[in-house]
């Protein structure tokens, strides 16, 4: 059985594709499966649903990236490609790795590559905080910085970045909420909207649209607000 990850690239742009493929080929522990031009030659790909990660271009022609993001496989991990820097994500939840800015550097695709999570590691990641740990250690200016849980009041992503509000300072960190939500334990924290990590600790009030933290109102996004108002009912 393969270690590797099945990777599939979707570039319009014929350099663009070549660039990620030799990229691919020289990483031990990614397997290039598919290659394609548009979304819909992705589509009709038949081994899509084995897919774990889409390198995947933003700007297209008539289905863009940001709308194939939305009907590819859930269970597959997408890193976006792009020549623009400040290009808007909005309006739904993806499972974003990272975004990586053409023209693209190996080292910085080596960066994006080591984010990837894989399933032993979602699987076993919040169990062995629970058991073991009452923390995490979260890259900030350069440096490894141990984070307690009990000092987090919430996370925010925005964009390719996250700031963790402590009780005490705010950390900024180039990361995921989606990896980050998968570090924290789900007894202490709550995923309220695809960019808000909320710890249940710190919860001060909530209604159906919004929750209090720190004396900030959080919303609550449709997305997930039947799975948050059912467990904050539980408690």
């Amino acid at each position: 059985m393969s270690n590797k990850f099945k990777c599939v690239v979707v570039d319009d742009e014929p350099i663009a594709r070549e660039i990620i493929e030799s990229f691919i080929h020289k990483t031990p522990n990614l397997e290039l499966i598919g290659s394609f031009q548009n979304a819909v030659e992705t589509l009709n790909f038949p081994e899509k649903d084995n897919v774990d990660v889409y390198f995947l271009d933003i700007n297209m022609p008539e289905i863009n990236g940001l709308s194939l993001a939305k009907i590819i496989n859930k269970k597959a991990h997408i890193i976006f490609t792009t020549a623009y820097r400040d290009y808007a994500i909005d309006g739904f939840d993806l499972n974003v790795i990272d975004y990586l800015l053409k023209p693209i550097a190996f080292d910085r695709f080596l960066q994006a590559v080591e984010k990837i999570p894989s399933p032993n590691k979602i699987k076993t990641a919040v169990s062995n905080s629970e058991v073991h740990n009452d923390f995490i250690f979260v890259r900030s200016e350069r440096k490894m910085i141990k984070v307690f849980y009990h000092d987090i009041t919430y996370v925010e992503s925005l964009s390719d970045y996250l700031k963790i509000h402590l009780s005490d300072q705010v950390l900024i960190t180039r990361e995921t909420i989606t990896n980050i939500s998968n570090k924290l334990p789900e007894k202490l924290f709550l995923r309220i909207h695809r960019s808000y990590i909320i710890s249940i600790q710190k919860i001060h009030s909530y209604t159906n649209e919004f929750i209090e933290v720190s004396n900030k109102a959080l919303p609550i996004s449709r997305s997930f607000k039947e799975s948050v108002l059912q467990k904050l009912a539980e408690m």
